[in-house]
C-alpha cells in the first residue's frame, strides 16, 4: 500500500507537526485545546524573553522588539541593531529540529524605526513507508516567517507600530504522485507601548505598559481549501516595571497575558470530541468557515465551557531580570498555560552579558507541572547573540542623522 496524502492524512501529519512545534504531548492535546496552523508563531524566538517566562510586550527595547511588540520600535537605544537566535527543538526526542530567528533596526530620525525579520523553523527529515515498509523517499518540512515592521515616538511616552508578514508552511512533500501544497499567508501585527520615568521617595522607576495583536491574516490552506486553518492570532497585554536600585545595579519585574484570538472548539457536554458525532462534525466545520473578523470577535465569548473556560485560554509570563551596570544580566521566569488548553508550564532561567558592540543570552527551560516527566520541552536551550552599532544621545542633526555615542534616551 503506497502513502497516500488524503485530507485526513494531511490533518492528521500536521497536527504530529503542531506537537513538535509546542512541545505538547498527545496526553496533553485535550479536546478543549484550541489549535492553529503553524503555532511556532507563538513562541518566543530569542533567549531574553524566553527567559522571562516568553514575556515580552512591555520589557525594555531591542532588535528583537517587533516580535513581540511593533510600537516599541520608536523607542530603541541603537542607531542600527541586529540579533541572532538559535534553540535545538525537543532535543530529548530528536537532533534534527531546531529554531532560528534573524532580527535587525535602523533608526530613521529621532523617533521612529524600521525593522525586519527571519524565524526559520526545521523539522528534520522524514523518511516515508509504504505498508510493506519500503522505503519511499523522505522529506524535510519546513516552516519560515519574513516580516517587515515599523514603529513610531507619537509623544516623550508613547508609541505605535506595525508589522506585515509573509508566512510560508511547507508540511508534506511529494512520495509516489502524491502530494500537499505548502500553506501560504499574509499577516499584519499592530502595537502599542507606553513608558515613563518617576521618581517616588528616593527611588528611580520606569513603568511600561505595552498591547499588541499580532498574525492576523488569512487561513492557511495544504491540499483542502475546504478545511483552512486559522493562524494563532494572538492579543498581548503587559507591563514592566524597573526599579533603579543605584547607578550600578536594576531590577525589573514583568508581567504579560496572552489569549489566541481564534474560535474555541465545539465539544460534548462530557468534554469529548466525538469525530464520528454529526452535529460535532458539522458544528466545528461552521467553526472553521467562520471569517477572520467573526473568530477574533466571536473569540472572547464562545469557550463551550462558559467564562470560566474562556479565563483558561489565557496564558500567562512572569519573569524577573537583575542588570548589573549594563554588562550583566540574571533572569528567571515563569509560564503558564491550562492544563486542558496545552498544559505548557514550565520555569525559565537564563543568563545575559553585553560587552561594547557585542552581546549574548542564554536561557534553559525547566518543565512543571503534572507532566514535567516526560514533557518535550525538558532540556530546552536557547541562545541569542546581540551587535549594537552607535548608541543614541539626545542630539540629532537637522537630516536626523543621529548616533552619536552617549547616554540612550529615557524611555
Amino acid at each position: 500500500m503506497h502513502p497516500s496524502f488524503s485530507r485526513s492524512r494531511v490533518a492528521l501529519f500536521a497536527g504530529l507537526l503542531a506537537i513538535a512545534a509546542t512541545g505538547q504531548t498527545k496526553a496533553q492535546l485535550s479536546p478543549h485545546a484550541i489549535t492553529t496552523a503553524v503555532p511556532i508563531l507563538t513562541l518566543s524566538p530569542d533567549a531574553r524573553a524566553s527567559a522571562l517566562g516568553e514575556a515580552g510586550v512591555a520589557t525594555s527595547p531591542d532588535a528583537n522588539s517587533a516580535y513581540f511588540n511593533a510600537g516599541k520600535l520608536g523607542f530603541v537605544p541603537y542607531k542600527y541593531s541586529a540579533a541572532a537566535s538559535y534553540s535545538p527543538w525537543l532535543r530529548n526526542i530528536t537532533d534534527d529540529m531546531s529554531l532560528s530567528y534573524l532580527s535587525a533596526y535602523g533608526k530613521v530620525g529621532q523617533r521612529s524605526a524600521f525593522g525586519g525579520s527571519l524565524m526559520y523553523f526545521d523539522l528534520g527529515t522524514i523518511d516515508y513507508r509504504n505498508g510493506q515498509n519500503i522505503p519511499q523517499g523522505s522529506f524535510s518540512p519546513k516552516e519560515y516567517a519574513l516580516t517587515v515592521s515599523y514603529g513610531i515616538q507619537l509623544t516623550d511616552n508613547f508609541g505605535v507600530g506595525a508589522s506585515a508578514r509573509y508566512i510560508r508552511s511547507n508540511l508534506v512533500g511529494t512520495v509516489n504522485g502524491n502530494d500537499a501544497k505548502p500553506g501560504n499567508a499574509a499577516a499584519v501585527d499592530l502595537g502599542a507601548y507606553y513608558s515613563k520615568d518617576a521618581t517616588i521617595g528616593s527611588g528611580l522607576y520606569n513603568l511600561a505598559f505595552g498591547a499588541s495583536v499580532t498574525n492576523i491574516g488569512n487561513k492557511i490552506t495544504y491540499n483542502d481549501a475546504e478545511n483552512p486553518s486559522f493562524l494563532p492570532t494572538t492579543l498581548k497585554l503587559g507591563t514592566a516595571l524597573t526599579r533603579e536600585i543605584d547607578q550600578y545595579n536594576k531590577i525589573t519585574l514583568v508581567f504579560d497575558a496572552s489569549k489566541l484570538l481564534v474560535p474555541s472548539p465545539y465539544y460534548d457536554v462530557n468534554g469529548v470530541l466525538l469525530e464520528n458525532d454529526p452535529e460535532i462534525v458539522a458544528k466545528n466545520k461552521e467553526i472553521a468557515n467562520k471569517s477572520i473578523v467573526s473568530g477574533m470577535l466571536g473569540s472572547f465569548s464562545d469557550a463551550p465551557g462558559g467564562f470560566k473556560e474562556e479565563l483558561r485560554e489565557i496564558n500567562l509570563s512572569t519573569g524577573l531580570e537583575y542588570n548589573y551596570n549594563d554588562l550583566l544580566y540574571a533572569r528567571g521566569g515563569y509560564f503558564y498555560e491550562a492544563p486542558d488548553k496545552g498544559d505548557r508550564q514550565y520555569v525559565s532561567m537564563g543568563l545575559g552579558v553585553r560587552y561594547q558592540v557585542f552581546g549574548i543570552d542564554g536561557t534553559y527551560l525547566v518543565p512543571t507541572g503534572g507532566n514535567s516527566q516526560n514533557n518535550p520541552l525538558a532540556q530546552t536551550i536557547r541562545v541569542s547573540l546581540h551587535f549594537n552599532l552607535n548608541k543614541l544621545s539626545q542630539a540629532f542633526d537637522e537630516n536626523g542623522a543621529g548616533g552619536t555615542s552617549g547616554e540612550a534616551p529615557s524611555n
